[in-house]
């Protein structure tokens, strides 16, 4: 599964500095926030002579950077040699959604799409800006094209389990997890670009979203990753921790010995 095209990762909002009263000759450096610089271009622009191919792949490159100026340069500069590529328009949506310019990259996606009404990764990246502005509803109608399209995808099925759980539709989140477990068994260890993991707000509903990713893990008998989840559901404080003994997903994982340990060490849950 390839990483750009699947999961986007948005940057963390930049820092501010909040100084106080007193002047900075009295201020310790324990007190002091650091600023993220402003984006800026710091890069050569691109070549009038070069080809679309060394385009794209400058601005992956610098894309994987975080140079997100430039890679914009990059594949706009390969889009006025291609204007009808639906990967590039897709690449500038990605670019941009890192960026947090949901509109724009909402913008492209669509673009991306009209070139090319098959291209699967603009549908989920679309998806993916709705989720981002927590249009959930929205975000699963693009997942469900996506899905449509091409369903060999993880990371579709991911993110279609990620906007349903956030509608609490659990029962039908829980099937397009297990078909994301099924196509990919590492698909909610992925950190990069490989999946959205649910918004939860509450504690509550991150322990219920532990232990649903721990009952699909013992189903398919991975157990190091069913008690790994099954931890993180004690420590958010899972109400309902008692059905690990009824429930026939565990019946396996009840004989391993370090489920035992795990349910006797009674973790405690982590504060809200």
């Amino acid at each position: 599964m390839t990483l750009f095209p699947k999961m986007l990762v948005v940057p963390s909002a930049v820092c501010l500095f909040a100084l106080a009263s007193t002047s900075w000759a009295q201020v310790s450096h324990s007190e002091q926030v650091q600023v993220k610089p402003p984006l800026l271009r710091t890069i050569e622009p691109p070549a009038p002579d070069a080809t679309v191919t060394e385009l794209d792949a400058r601005g992956d490159q610098l894309r994987t950077q975080k140079l997100y100026l430039d890679a914009m340069d990059y594949y706009r500069a390969a889009l006025a040699k291609s204007p009808h590529s639906a990967p590039l328009l897709n690449k500038i949506g990605i670019t941009e959604l890192m960026m947090q310019r949901y509109r724009e990259a909402k913008k492209s996606f669509e673009q991306s799409i009209k070139a090319d009404r098959k291209f699967a990764d603009a549908y989920n990246n679309l998806g993916v800006v709705h989720y981002e502005q927590k249009k959930y509803g929205a975000a699963v109608k693009q997942y469900r094209k996506a899905i449509a399209i091409d369903d060999t995808a993880a990371s579709f099925y991911s993110n279609l389990g990620a906007a349903l759980f956030s509608k609490k539709e659990f029962e039908p989140a829980v099937l397009a997890y297990q078909k994301a477990v099924e196509l990919d068994p590492d698909v909610f260890e992925r950190t990069s670009r490989a999946g959205v993991q649910a918004q939860l707000p509450s504690p509550g509903d991150r322990a219920h979203y532990d232990y649903t990713v721990a009952k699909l893990y013992a189903k398919m008998g991975f157990s190091d990753r069913s008690l790994e989840y099954l931890r993180k559901a004690m420590e958010e404080g899972y109400k309902d921790l008692n059905n690990v003994y009824k429930d026939s997903e565990f019946a396996q994982l009840r004989k391993d010995k370090r489920f035992t340990e795990l349910m006797a060490s009674k973790t405690p849950a982590l504060p809200e």
